[in-house]
């Protein structure tokens, strides 16, 4: 049995009909099952969420492998970001212990680190250190960039897209090696089938260029055939705005300051795709996977 957390998120929607393909047992824990779509006929669900502790217990039933996805960069109403990110992860890990859980496999991000600027990041970084420490076998993949067509900051792009000009938060110089969903997903059923696990194995999952935000943008607007000149706004504008945004609108805000920042924040590999393609993975290029 495996237990999925974050199914319903990018990352976790495009990896879950792998396993299910390859004939594994998934629950998933979920809030609403509803959001799973037509998949949730094909798997046992566990009711429950990273601000329910106790919903970890049950979830983890007869697990043997944990894929833990489920994360938030930005603040929700039962919990923020640090909770979120940080504080559920560690107790998830101290749960599948005492579960006796054999794997646990978890999603962190290249560049975290406690002393980083954003909050996300110093939550990922404390995160993968309780996974590291804890008395089982560890699997961490820490992605620059993960996108798909039609995902939530796609879509974003897209819609920003219409404006006369692109609004692009500070200078855009910041470096990502954007890497597919799907090619992700290839990359932990990859390291799931190896037939011996590491004891603490980690993958840096970066896609085969390295863009800086303004490529991104650009690639974004050639795949829609538009042509628009880049706004580059003052990163302190962006901060104000976007906060009192949040303030007013909460948790349905269209974007926050925490979200806007990490398109500020490099996060590249050293290593480039050399870790997918020791899975076995070689990463599609982002203009590929869009057109255009």
């Amino acid at each position: 049995m495996l237990l999925l957390t974050g199914a319903t998120g990018l990352a976790g929607s495009t990896l879950l009909p792998h396993l299910l393909g390859d004939g594994i047992e998934v629950r998933c824990l979920v809030r609403d099952p509803r959001r799973l779509g037509a998949q949730r006929v094909r798997v046992q669900i566990a009711l429950g969420d990273l601000t329910d502790p106790p919903s970890f217990r049950n979830a983890l039933r007869g697990v043997q492998t944990v894929v833990h996805l489920a994360a938030s960069i930005r603040d929700q109403p039962r919990g923020s970001i640090e909770e979120l990110d940080g504080i559920a992860t560690w107790r998830m890990v101290e749960a599948a212990e005492r579960q006796g859980v054999e794997r646990f496999v978890y999603f962190s991000a290249l560049g975290a680190s406690t002393h980083h600027r954003t909050r996300c990041l110093r939550a990922k970084a404390v995160a993968e250190q309780a996974v590291r420490e804890a008395n089982l076998s560890s699997t961490v993949f820490a992605p620059s960039i993960v996108y798909a067509p039609g995902d939530p900051w796609l879509t974003l792009l897209e819609r920003l897209a219409l404006l006369p000009v692109m609004p692009v938060s500070g200078w855009g110089r910041a470096l990502y090696q954007p890497i597919w969903a799907e090619d992700v997903a290839d990359c932990v059923m990859a390291a799931l089938r190896r037939p011996s696990w590491e004891p603490h194995a980690r993958y840096e999952l970066a896609g085969p260029e390295t863009l800086s935000y303004n490529d991104i943008v650009r690639t974004v607007l050639r795949s829609l055939s538009r042509k628009r000149a880049l706004l580059h706004v003052p990163t302190p504008i962006v901060s104000r705005g976007l906060r009192l945004l949040e303030a007013v609108m909460g948790s349905s805000a269209f974007a926050t300051w925490d979200e806007a920042e990490l398109m500020e924040v490099s996060m590249t590999s050293a290593r480039g795709a050399a870790d997918p393609e020791l899975l076995g993975v070689s990463p599609q290029r982002m203009a590929a996977v869009l057109g255009g």
